[in-house]
């Protein structure tokens, strides 16, 4: 029984994030699997202003530092042989993945 499996990346290092989706990509070519993505989702930007004087006195100047974190979608038709080959892909500790599988 074939399922769709919907996976989720998140990371703030998007190089990190680009191989484990080539890779997740290249198990399910090999495989003969249906792919569509890696979609990229909206870019989440955190900024947070901090004061560059540390006694708070004198000239309000910020400085403004901000982290990304970049999203992309995989739904890949897969069977069950498949989706064990994806399990077993080494994963940064920056990247995180959800899968939400769902029948076709």
């Amino acid at each position: 029984m074939t399922q769709i499996a919907s996976i989720k990346l998140i990371s703030p290092d998007y190089k990190k994030l680009e191989e484990v989706c080539n890779e997740i990509k290249s198990i399910a070519s090999k495989t003969g699997a249906k792919v569509s993505g890696p979609i990229p989702l909206p870019t989440k930007k955190l900024v947070v202003p901090t004061m560059k004087s540390p006694c708070g006195d004198g000239s309000e100047t910020y400085e403004h530092w901000q982290m990304r974190i970049h999203k992309r979608l995989i739904n890949i038709q897969a069977d069950e042989r498949t989706l064990r080959q994806i399990m077993r892909v080494q994963v940064p500790d920056q990247v995180h993945i959800e899968i939400e599988l769902r029948n076709a």
